[in-house]
């Protein structure tokens, strides 16, 4: 690098140069310094430097190729729909991102400036011109391009495109500035970390989403029932951008004038907003840097009012604790959200588009009952304070209760409240009580066989890492006993699902319902069995459970 060129670690001294004298170009420092930022990342790590090229390459094939698909629309009736749809997207993509992603760019912080002398409107300039640096950037100006040829017809059209391709470009990236600066103490903080947890749950829910609204969309009319809201979007900004080549393209010259007017305002305002909510970040003080200004009242030492809801003596506090990792861990809270949503949505999105079945919100109590594999090692090293209050196989009785029982105090309604909500989506409550039963019998047996999992095959689950839950080498312990667990669930449950056939096969329909108190005392008696078989092998094994859960 040049001498010209200021380092990461010379930033200080090239910002005060800046403020000292304004001929001297932030704007310019700001990008080389996004530039070596990049480029000092790839150093020293083969993994980084295979992800961020193979990211790259990626990026340009899939952008290539939906340009190339947008530019064949061109002269489609409905090229204005889809392209003004996929701008509003974007945009929203932008929007997110950085909640979802904050370590993906290092600049999105700019707290990390607050102690140089760089005032608020070049700072702006500077930030917004790095931000146009990297592969998002990039990925969007394809999008840009390939939906402003769709679209662009005649002169005029032509014109208007060449205008809308940055302005679509800068309404983004001042979006996601303006909502990472205002979020930026979200971003830095545990919350933030969560959320960055989360963000494989949100795409993976998006998609099934998307698909859901795509196939409905093309079994009752196609792409002309998104019309109404495409007319909406094309006056919302940034997509407003892409609506004015269409209209420009014709003839529509008032509204593209319009729809340009609303962009630029909308561009301005949001660069206003930001400005506003940097000023406020570098002259507000960190929470972390002052005490706070009252004291926060303590809790009682019973634990509130929620604790009292709960079973005295250890049992009580067993739940407490097992409930509050479910709260404040962040692997444990990305489980436990992922497991809720998706049991939710796969019963509901099959029962709207008509193929479901009742039975399939069992699979809700399948996604909440693996949870109970594996409870020693959510504990990690911790797990030590815990084995140092068992002695007794009674003692692991009753820790393995408690943690059940907590398991169980949100299973077991949300297990009613699935199965109820999708027999209202099929209207078939006549099975309701037999798709009840065999879903709280499955929930019972992976309460046992996860209880005999969580003694038989613990494993450390590291703390670092959002996308690692096993640590190196225990990869087998942990498919072991998940598999293993599963098909041991299945045989517990045997029965009441061949009773339950039965009754379906015969159009025995008004024995149904005494699966409902069956299926839900056979998984209280699998329950309690598992917790008994368990219970002197976790005892036995503390040392082996402890060497297991302390290797993240």
């Amino acid at each position: 690098m040049s001498a010209s060129v200021p380092a990461a670690t010379g930033l200080p001294e090239a910002a005060a140069a800046a403020a000292a004298d304004p001929a001297v170009n932030l704007t310019g420092i700001f990008v080389r310094l996004k530039l070596s930022l990049l480029r000092n990342g790839l150093k020293g790590s083969s993994k980084r430097k295979a992800a961020y090229f193979s990211t790259l390459a990626f990026a340009l094939v899939v952008g290539f190729f939906i340009t190339l698909g947008l530019a064949l629309l061109h002269g489609s009736a409905h090229a204005g729909t889809v392209v003004v749809l996929l701008a509003a997207i974007l945009a929203l993509g932008w929007s997110v991102m950085p909640l979802f992603f904050p370590s993906g760019d290092e600049t999105l912080d700019p707290s990390r400036l607050v102690m140089l002398p760089l005032r608020p409107r070049p700072l702006v300039r500077a930030l917004l011109a790095s931000s146009l640096v990297g592969i998002g950037p990039l990925f969007t100006v394809c999008l840009a391009v390939g939906s402003a040829v769709a679209v662009a017809r005649g002169a005029a059209g032509a014109v208007a495109a060449v205008v809308a391709v940055p302005l679509l470009l800068l309404g983004c990236v001042a979006l996601a500035r303006a909502v990472a600066t205002a979020n930026v103490r979200l971003l830095t903080s545990r919350k933030g970390r969560d959320l960055a947890l989360l963000s494989g749950l949100v795409i993976g829910v998006g998609a099934q989403v998307a698909n859901f609204a795509g196939q409905r969309l093309f079994e009752t009319g196609g792409l002309e029932r998104l019309e109404p809201a495409e007319a909406v979007l094309r006056w919302l900004p940034p997509a407003t951008a892409v609506g004015m080549v269409d209209s420009a393209s014709k003839g529509s010259y008032g509204v593209a004038a319009a729809q340009l007017a609303l962009t630029l305002l909308a561009v301005v305002l949001l660069l206003f907003a930001w400005e506003r909510s940097l000023t406020k970040l570098m002259v507000t003080p960190d929470g972390s840097t002052i005490a706070a200004a009252q004291p926060k009242e303590r809790r009682s030492a019973a634990g509130g009012p929620a604790r009292s809801l709960l079973p005295g003596g250890r049992t009580g506090a067993i739940m407490q604790r097992t409930l509050r990792y479910v709260v404040r861990d962040p692997k444990t809270k990305a489980a436990w959200v992922t497991a809720l949503v998706v049991g939710l949505i796969v019963p509901v999105f099959n029962a709207l588009q008509g193929t479901g079945s009742l039975y399939l919100a069992c699979f809700g109590a399948g996604m909440l009952g693996v949870q109970m594999y594996n409870q020693f090692g959510q504990d990690t090293s911790a797990f030590w304070m815990v084995a140092q209050t068992i002695s007794t196989p009674r003692d692991a009785f009753t820790e393995l209760r408690g943690r059940a029982f907590a398991l169980a105090l949100v299973t077991v309604p949300y297990t009613v409240l699935v199965t109820a909500v999708t027999a209202a989506l099929l209207h078939d409550w006549r099975g309701f009580p037999a798709a009840l039963g065999v879903a709280l019998a499955l929930l019972g047996s992976m309460l046992c066989s996860g209880a005999l999992a969580s003694a038989r095959f613990p494993y450390s689950v590291p703390t670092d890492g959002a996308f690692k839950n096993v640590a190196p080498g225990q990869g087998g312990l942990a498919w072991a006993g998940i598999f293993g667990g599963l098909l041991v669930s299945a045989v517990i449950s045997s029965p009441v699902i061949a009773l339950a056939i039965w009754c379906k096969v015969a159009d025995e329909q008004s024995l149904s319902w005494v699966l409902l108190p069956l299926g839900a005392l056979w998984g209280a008696l699998a329950t309690w069995a598992g917790l008994r078989l368990a219970a002197p092998v976790v005892a036995r094994r503390l040392p082996e459970i402890l060497l297991a859960v302390s290797k993240g």
